[in-house]
């Protein structure tokens, strides 16, 4: 989109009107000075939850290989970040600019870090280096535990250096409770938290214990996940909820040869027998005269959860007969894919505003924890950004739309939902046809769904926050008509 330029364009000037401001402070100079180098990198996804949530899991799903965690002991607050690189590499920061390189060992599994001599009250930061697809567009931030409790007591603590350092979270979650609703609520603070985009998905991470594991543990997940997309507090904290089953995602990328056979020496047994050694964990391992060793049962139950293992087995017994074929229907079914497309849709698609957005949030905790003269024009830059960039009014449209705050006829509002990025910010993914169309299709496409929403933008009978809508989806249209030009 032509827009797309304008929203960075206008947040870099504001951050150099914010360093002549505080152009005698070390400390916050510095501070802007990151913002700005941020424009240029990727994305930064932070991965946050409870104890157990699934983080590390999540993270080794998505990259398809063992790299998470990296073991610091007890007493260290420390972010671990994944970042594409040549050849595996660990570096520790501490406070005050300190590094050092940290011992990886590679293994068939993914890699071990040695902490050496560092303590782990010094650290306060891990870069892992790692050469992954997976990490060109976005870089991963491995978290502590979420502390309990309110987020207001853990003000200076873990839960402000991780907004500070991200520019959108998955938060992961069981049930997605009142006390997750509270916490989404209260980090969308201050005057960019309230007006501007969403940056969070909301990830039922450990689907695949859902209905207490049974077979149908997934597909009970998903229902809870439309629920809870249905939910006004949800969608205004949540750009989507997505249902993920990590251990089933991260066996499927990593599933081995001896793990395949071990589950088809299980699928091999009399149906009654099978069903009554997956009964439980304690029956699965205390089990006597079971075909496998006890050591092979466990190694199934730390790759795959007794859900997966019962999974497992009923698909090599339904016809998934090779690794490949069982590895590919594991991933299919644990959600990974629709994670790694709501991420892509509502998050690396959008980083150019998400990334402004969080220079937007940092400049506003700026002035207003130190004011000073000219700080207060520049909170108004702040306020005219976010009411002006389209790229926010999008993001606002596709929220009010899906939570319902926004009454749209049906069919119009269908129309206007991939026309603002819904589907994706691609030009053929906004009108809707395929990624091979012709220019000269795409230009009348786009055209006439521009002649269409101008004539909703002045229809009488739409009230004034439709027809509002109705000129957010006619500057949409006026972008891809632009772009298309710019092309060629």
């Amino acid at each position: 989109m032509t827009g797309r330029p304008d929203l960075p364009g206008a947040v870099w000037r504001l951050l150099h009107e914010a360093l002549e401001v505080y152009r005698d402070s070390r400390t916050a100079t510095d501070a802007l000075h990151d913002q700005l180098a941020r424009f240029d990198g990727p994305l930064r996804i932070a991965v946050v939850g409870g104890w157990r949530s699934g983080r590390s899991t999540l993270i080794n799903a998505v990259l398809g290989e063992e790299v998470a965690p990296v073991e610091v002991p007890a007493g260290g607050a420390v972010l671990t970040w994944y970042e594409d690189g040549p050849e595996p590499r660990a570096t520790a920061y501490a406070a005050g600019g300190v590094t050092g390189e940290l011992v990886v060992t590679r293994s068939a599994g993914g890699i071990q870090v040695d902490l050496g001599g560092w303590r782990p009250g010094r650290i306060d930061d891990i870069v892992v280096r790692w050469p992954t697809r997976a990490l060109r567009q976005a870089t991963f931030l491995d978290t502590p535990a979420l502390p309990p409790g309110e987020v207001e007591s853990d003000r200076g603590g873990v839960v402000d250096r991780i907004l500070r350092e991200a520019d959108a979270l998955l938060y992961l979650t069981r049930d997605g409770g009142e006390a997750d609703l509270r916490f989404l609520e209260s980090v969308r603070r201050g005057l960019v938290g309230r007006s501007g985009p969403v940056n969070v998905i909301m990830v039922l991470s450990r689907a695949d214990e859902a209905g207490g594991g049974r077979i149908d543990a997934l597909l009970t997940a998903k229902r809870q996940a439309r629920r809870l997309r249905r939910d006004p507090r949800v969608s205004a904290s949540c750009r989507t909820v997505v249902p993920f089953g990590g251990l089933v995602a991260l066996a499927g990328r990593l599933l081995s040869e001896p793990e395949f056979a071990a589950l088809g020496t299980l699928a091999a047994l009399p149906r009654a027998e099978l069903d009554d050694l997956l009964l439980s964990t304690d029956r699965f391992l205390g089990a006597t005269g079971a075909p496998l060793p006890v050591e092979a049962r466990r190694a199934l139950l730390d790759r795959l959860g007794i859900f997966g293992v019962r999974l497992a087995t009923t698909l090599i017994r339904s016809g998934s007969d090779t690794r490949a074929s069982l590895a590919a229907e594991l991933v299919r079914r644990s959600g990974l894919l629709e994670l790694r497309e709501a991420m892509a849709r509502y998050l690396i698609d959008r980083r150019e505003a998400l990334r402004a957005r969080g220079a937007l949030a940092a400049l506003e905790d700026l002035l207003r924890a130190r004011p000073r003269p000219g700080a207060r024009e520049l909170l108004a830059g702040v306020e005219r950004i976010l009411a002006g960039a389209h790229e926010f009014a999008e993001l606002g449209l596709l929220a009010a739309l899906q939570d319902g705050v926004l009454e749209l006829d049906g069919e119009l509002a269908e129309q206007a939902r991939p026309l603002v990025g819904g589907n994706g910010t691609a030009i053929a993914a906004r009108l809707g046809v395929d990624h091979e169309a012709d220019p000269a299709e795409l230009w009348a496409r786009g055209n006439e769904a521009l002649r269409r929403w101008q004539d909703r933008a002045e229809d009488p009978e739409l009230g004034p926050d439709q027809r509002r809508a109705a000129r957010t989806v006619v500057r949409s249209c006026e972008g891809i008509l632009a772009e298309l030009y710019h092309r060629g």
